[in-house]
């Protein structure tokens, strides 16, 4: 027979043999162990991170690139500013690589992000991006918008289909809106790349 068991007001669920036995009580579960899951320990501090060759070139000083650069470093990646214009103060950020053009920055391991389309070296810096054995090259604008890079790009005798590797927009889409949130979700947009995965929500 099965026992019962009081709950309020004097309602009692009676418990035996079957399902409801086997939800409601946990010596009725068998011990399954779960494989073991490397990025598990290491989320709890039980095992270092992997040593990767990652780098990420954030092009033009701007607040995102900022935050970007940030975020990066935290993930794991060398953050490198370039800033070409030599009007425009380089931050002094600490733990930055600062340099005004991209030449000997970029390797297989090097994501490129363009943090701002409307500067006007916008063209030659892709270019110079394209001709890169960067991994990953894109610039930030929104889909909606024309794209500037792309006449740009023309105009400097770039080929179609080397003009067609730039990723735009790029990110996450979580509806960001402030340089915190677009460069977060850039971030997660390239580790998401990098590792083969949508980004969205399903598993």
């Amino acid at each position: 027979m099965g026992r019962s068991v009081g709950v309020g007001g004097g309602l009692a669920v009676v418990l035996g043999r079957g399902k409801l036995r086997s939800m409601s009580d946990p010596a009725s579960h068998a011990a399954v162990a779960a494989p073991p899951d490397p990025a598990c320990d290491v989320a709890h501090g039980h095992a270092q991170a992997p040593v990767t060759e990652r780098t990420l070139i954030a092009v033009f000083a701007s607040p995102v690139s900022r935050f970007l650069l940030a975020y990066a470093r935290d993930a794991g990646f060398r953050p490198v500013l370039v800033e070409p214009a030599a009007d425009h103060a380089l931050p002094g950020d600490e733990g930055v690589t600062e340099a005004r053009a991209l030449d000997g920055l970029a390797d297989l391991g090097t994501d490129v992000v363009v943090t701002d389309h409307h500067r006007p070296e916008l063209g030659p810096v892709l270019r110079d991006a394209l001709a890169s054995p960067a991994r990953w090259v894109g610039v930030m604008g929104n889909p909606r918008h024309p794209a500037p890079h792309i006449p740009a790009l023309a105009e400097l005798g770039v080929p179609a289909d080397q003009i067609a590797r730039v990723h735009r927009p790029i990110g996450l889409n979580i509806g960001s809106r402030t340089p915190a949130e677009i460069a977060l979700a850039t971030v997660a947009g390239l580790i998401a790349d990098r590792n083969g995965r949508p980004g969205g929500f399903e598993f």
